[in-house]
Order: structure tokens, then C-alpha cells, then sequence
């Protein structure tokens, strides 16, 4: 599984949602980009200090994207390919298949991008992020 949406180039997939929600998909079909926010169910436990899957030293977890998170929730910024009915077909997946959905935003350059900002230590190994798969250490077994 890619650790990250840019590393997941050209991998599509399906986000099926519940009829009842169907109504809040309406003009959705509008945005290139969604974000995805979901439970990470097969996280278990958290810890404040992890060894990130792009890198060889611990970090505070509020500095990496690690899944081992007090509150155990992963955001994604995926393509949307088309909204058909309640499925909306994306690209660039970096999710487990079967993960709690909890809220979908629609990606607005105007408010989400800031190209110029800092990131951290993550700038020394930003080249291995398209490449880097997950090795199943932050998966618990599957709930």
C-alpha cells in the first residue's frame, strides 16, 4: 500500500456512500480534488513517538503522518474522477480497502495550498515518498 496519495499515481479506486447521504454529493462532480477524512481501524493503539515510514529516527507523532495516532483518524487528498450516484470513483488511493469514511471536503487550492511553507524534517527525504510502500509496522490485525 502507498504511504501517501503521491506515491499512488494512477491507483483507483471506489468511496461508496450510504443513500442517504446521497444529496450531499450534489455539485461535487465540480472539484479535481477531495479530501478524504477516515478512521484508521487497523491502527491500534497510539504512541507519541514514532519512527515514520520516510525515515530512520523517532519523531513526535503530531510531526509525522504516521497512523499510530491518539485519535485514530487519516486524511488523504485524492482525485475525483466521476461522482456516479453514491460512488465517486478517485485516484491516487492510499487507503485501506473496507476504512471508516468519516467526511469528505472538497480540495480548494485557493484555501489548501501553500507550496512556499516549511515541511520539517520530511524536506530531507521528500524524493522517496512516490516509491515507499507501507511494511505493516503501524497495522494492528484487522477489526
Amino acid at each position: 500500500m502507498p504511504i501517501q496519495p503521491a506515491g499512488a499515481v494512477g491507483v483507483r479506486g471506489t468511496v461508496v456512500i450510504d443513500e442517504k447521504y446521497r444529496e450531499g454529493l450534489r455539485d461535487l462532480d465540480g472539484f479535481s480534488r477531495i479530501i478524504l477524512l477516515y478512521h484508521l481501524h487497523r491502527s491500534e493503539g497510539h504512541s507519541l513517538e514514532v519512527i515514520p515510514f520516510l525515515d530512520t529516527v523517532p519523531h513526535g507523532i503530531f510531526a509525522t503522518r504516521a497512523p499510530r495516532r491518539p485519535n485514530a483518524i487519516g486524511l488523504s487528498v485524492v482525485q475525483l474522477i466521476a461522482v456516479q450516484g453514491c460512488e465517486l470513483v478517485i485516484e491516487g488511493v492510499d487507503v485501506v480497502d473496507g476504512t471508516p469514511l468519516l467526511d469528505i471536503k472538497p480540495y480548494v487550492p485557493e484555501f489548501d495550498c501553500f507550496p512556499d511553507e516549511m515541511s520539517g524534517w520530511f524536506a530531507g527525504c521528500r524524493e522517496r515518498v512516490a516509491v515507499m510502500k507501507a511494511d505493516g509496522r503501524f497495522c494492528g490485525k484487522s477489526k
